[in-house]
């Protein structure tokens, strides 16, 4: 599964695709704490069944936030405009995009996350491939909702995602290994590289 240094590194570059003139110390601390927040779901688990993956990785928390956000921009006496400005609201969205991008839809492509929790309890993941065949023609595995497909998957009563946390389902045995996954890929390095990169290199234009 994605680790929390790659959900943050992808808000690393969405903070540094959209956050603008907004740009900043602050703004961007703002933006990877959103990306990471969906992780704290892990603590969860131990009070509710299968909250992880669950509880903040899903995406009816960031569509009531994106609603409520949109209506109080909106009226001319907005109160986030008002205490911080056209830039705090820059903030506020780019933050709720990071905590989507950056924070519950990598691991919908991954392992799968319980996208609509808790109006409708399955998880789902998105994960397969996009090629065209000279022989099968357009082929596409990313949504297969056939019985034997993988886009479907269980619900918080019958799943368990294993994090150095919380490894088990259950009780657990003395010697259990916890592992705390940093970077599991080649790509995901490469993903936490380029996010570095790019806010080290916004950061230095910021300063000239």
């Amino acid at each position: 599964m994605p680790s929390t240094l790659v959900h943050v590194a992808v808000g690393g570059i969405v903070a540094v695709a959209l956050l603008g003139r907004a740009f900043g110390r602050r703004s961007v601390l703002v933006v990877l704490a959103a990306a990471a927040v969906p992780d704290l779901d892990t603590a969860i688990g131990f009070w509710i069944a299968g909250g992880h993956r669950a509880v903040l990785h899903n995406l009816v928390l960031p569509a009531v936030a994106l609603g409520a956000l949109t209506a109080d921009t909106r009226r001319p006496t907005s109160w986030l405009r008002r205490r911080y400005g056209d830039r705090g609201v820059r903030m506020a969205f780019v933050a709720l995009a990071a905590f989507v991008f950056g924070g519950v839809l990598p691991d919908l492509v991954v392992n799968g996350v319980n996208a609509f929790y808790p109006l409708h309890d399955r998880f789902y993941t998105v994960n397969g491939e996009l090629l065209l065949s000279n022989q099968r023609g357009l082929v596409q595995t990313f949504v297969d909702l056939s019985p034997a497909g993988d886009t479907v998957g269980g619900t918080t009563a019958n799943t368990h995602y294993s994090t150095g946390v919380d490894p088990t389902a259950g009780a657990e045995p003395e010697d259990v290994e916890r592992v705390f996954p940093v970077v599991t890929s080649g790509f995901r390095l490469l993903v936490v590289a380029l996010s570095g990169f790019l806010l080290a290199a916004r950061f230095r234009e910021r300063q000239r």
